[in-house]
């Protein structure tokens, strides 16, 4: 199974892109940088042909304490959401 990683991804943009290796990671940096303020913020961040990333709130609960298996209250929190666009999921079918 292939598994691509930063480094890969700042390679690859590099090659493509005939920029340094420093410049394809600033750039890669910056969309990511862009895409957690624009999360922060509360926003959205919609990629055409690609996905929508998202924040959900998980509602508080009562969970488990594995060890003691007492129970114990789970603040509400905040959490990142990724929804994979109709294209994404027709290439990968």
């Amino acid at each position: 199974m292939d598994k691509l990683t930063k480094r890969q991804l700042i390679e690859s943009l590099s090659k493509e892109m005939k920029i340094t290796k420093k410049e394809a990671t600033s750039h890669v940096n910056h969309i990511f940088a862009e895409i957690t303020r624009t999360l922060k913020k509360g926003g959205t961040a919609d990629i055409n042909g690609f996905g929508k990333f998202a924040v959900k709130m998980r509602e508080a609960r009562t969970g488990i304490n594995p060890l003691t298996k007492e129970k114990i209250k789970i603040k509400a929190t905040k959490i990142p959401n990724f929804k994979a666009s109709k294209t994404l999921r027709d290439e990968v079918k």
